[in-house]
């Protein structure tokens, strides 16, 4: 299991959650949620600005693949917001991996449920339980797995990411 701590990221249409580990890769926590911006980069440059405060060596980003492992847009549009945060990253050193992240938010919204919370009363906090989620089933996969999860996302113009 490689040190350091690492971000987890929902992409959602209007809003990002954010989590983070601690530094042995061992329990995801909820940190944000962060507003999408679709006609800048503000959502972009507070999660490099989240990634630089707690020191983030990787920021592990949501695929949202169907139940069926196929595409779908939001598929198209989390690898995109990926890519851009690989591009504002990489001169920090920070890596962004790609992880397969069926039912993350079903899965969360069930456990805010049994926390006692109502759907209505979840929603500021939804996104973030999400990233939590992905975050913690990346790190489950290393540790299980002994090597990275996912793929690399790879800014646009530089060489093809990994596959694993």
């Amino acid at each position: 299991m490689r040190p350091g701590v690492r971000l987890g990221v929902d992409v959602g249409r209007a809003r990002v959650g954010v989590a983070r580990c601690d530094l042995h890769g061992m329990l995801a926590t909820p940190v944000e949620t962060v507003p999408r911006d679709s006609s800048g980069d503000a959502d972009i440059a507070r999660i490099a600005a989240i990634a630089a405060e707690l020191e983030a060596f990787e920021a592990v980003v949501g695929l949202p693949i169907n139940l069926r492992g196929e595409r779908t847009p939001s598929t198209d549009d989390a690898e995109a917001f990926a890519v851009r945060l690989a591009a504002r990253l990489a001169p920090s050193g920070v890596t962004v991996r790609l992880v397969d992240e069926r039912l993350s938010t079903v899965s969360a919204q069930g456990q805010l449920r049994q926390t006692g919370k109502k759907t209505k009363q979840t929603r500021s906090i939804i996104d973030q339980a999400a990233a939590v989620v992905i975050l913690q089933h990346a790190l489950d996969i290393e540790r299980s797995r002994g090597e990275a999860p996912g793929r690399a996302a790879v800014p646009s113009g530089t060489a093809e990411g990994d596959r694993t």
